[in-house]
């Protein structure tokens, strides 16, 4: 054991064994995922039910079709695409940024995009930009780490409301709202809940009380709507959303995050957003590959679709989505569910805090489209054996 300079056990060694007794000990582990199919470092295979490759595009026969479209257009591999060493207001501003914020705008029509390194970077970065000293933040109880971390590092007074309450919020704004500029933050779709906010009812209070409202798609965007542009596309009210975030990581099988919203607004963030300003810019290759999927996504509403048949495999409630919480409460529990089910042949993850609050353990089942029912229906039998 590690002894400091006074002769006792190293902090860092009794954080470790602190978390280990708790049974909140991370470890990395080594897996390769091939289609709806993943594999880890002793070689066992099990079908993936911890991606959020929701739509299931990372598949070999799309990835064969980007690179033909390159070779098609004469720009790969005939250029240098592999990376983009310098943040976006240097030298990484490439050609490629504005071909996939052009497509990206296209399913919002007047508002502008733009795009940056990953989700994380996003919502650390758009509110400490757009937000100061007297200003006001609302934020559902639930709110993504990420988000929670970007109010505190915005100079914004900020508060939680009572998850999806939307009558906790209003007695808020009642209450420390008069004569702020207030903005409300949730999710769509909530990454470890997996239910919906109430969006309508959101914006019918905005209009009763002139706040701005951020909105963090990450987990709807692509799944959503009729083009796949989200929930709020969905349920008619993009436009009175003064901030969409939403990432290229999940449903779109690749990397990176966006940010739609009005002109100005995306003046202000090109200026002041520090997560933006600060980053190296993704390489191009990256960005093509996404707007390869994103001029696609309006076509793909038959995964949707899927998908959605798949969801109601495993709940007959007409709002659920493609994120399940198999709920365990206690950490231990929550390690040996997952354990068990990989022994029937599901790799899923266990969800423990900081991720959920304290005793709220789960295993966390996200489902894709390249699931087949028959998988899916396997995995019920097996959830409901396991009890």
């Amino acid at each position: 054991m590690i002894r400091n300079e006074n002769g006792g056990a190293d902090p860092m060694e009794e954080l470790l064994r602190r978390l280990e007794e708790e049974n909140n000990l991370r470890v990395l582990r080594r897996t390769r995922c091939e289609g709806k199919y993943i594999e880890d470092e002793a070689g066992g295979r099990y079908l993936n039910l911890s991606s959020n490759d929701y739509l299931g595009l990372s598949d070999e026969a799309l990835q064969r079709g980007f690179f033909a479209e390159l070779a098609g257009q004469g720009e790969f591999p005939g250029r240098f695409m592999m990376s983009n060493p310098a943040s976006r207001l240097m030298t990484g501003n490439s050609p490629e940024y504005e071909r996939l914020e052009g497509s990206l705008a296209a399913l919002w029509p007047g508002r502008e995009v733009l795009v940056v390194g990953c989700g994380y970077l996003a919502n650390t970065g758009v509110l400490p930009a757009l937000t100061g000293k007297g200003d006001l933040v609302l934020g559902d109880k639930l709110l993504h780490a990420s988000l929670i971390d970007g109010l505190r590092l915005s100079g914004a007074e900020w508060m939680r409301f009572r998850h999806n309450d939307t009558g906790h919020l209003e007695s808020l704004l009642r209450k420390y709202g008069a004569g702020r500029r207030i903005w409300v933050a949730t999710e769509s779709v909530f990454s470890m809940d997996g239910d919906r906010a109430p969006l309508a009812e959101l914006v019918r209070l905005k209009r009763k009380y002139g706040f701005r409202i951020y909105l963090d798609e990450a987990h709807a965007f692509g799944v959503f709507g009729p083009s796949g542009a989200g929930c709020a596309a969905q349920e008619g009210v993009a436009q009175e959303v003064d901030v969409i975030v939403a990432t290229l990581g999940k449903a779109l099988s690749s990397a990176g995050a966006f940010v739609v919203t009005d002109p100005l607004t995306r003046r202000v963030l090109v200026n002041r957003m520090r997560t933006l300003i600060f980053s190296t810019a993704l390489p191009p290759l990256t960005l093509l590959w996404s707007d390869f999927l994103v001029r696609r996504l309006p076509g793909f509403g038959e995964r949707r679709e899927h998908l959605r048949r798949l969801v109601s495999l495993l709940s007959d409630d007409p709002a659920a989505t493609q994120i399940v919480p198999v709920m365990a409460y206690e950490n231990g529990r929550a390690l040996e569910m997952a354990a068990r089910f990989r022994e029937e042949g599901f790799w899923t993850t266990a969800i423990r805090h900081p991720t959920v609050p304290q005793g709220e353990a789960r295993v966390r089942v996200s489902l894709s489209a390249a699931l087949s029912a028959e998988d899916v229906e396997r995995f019920a039998e097996v959830w409901k054996r396991l009890g």
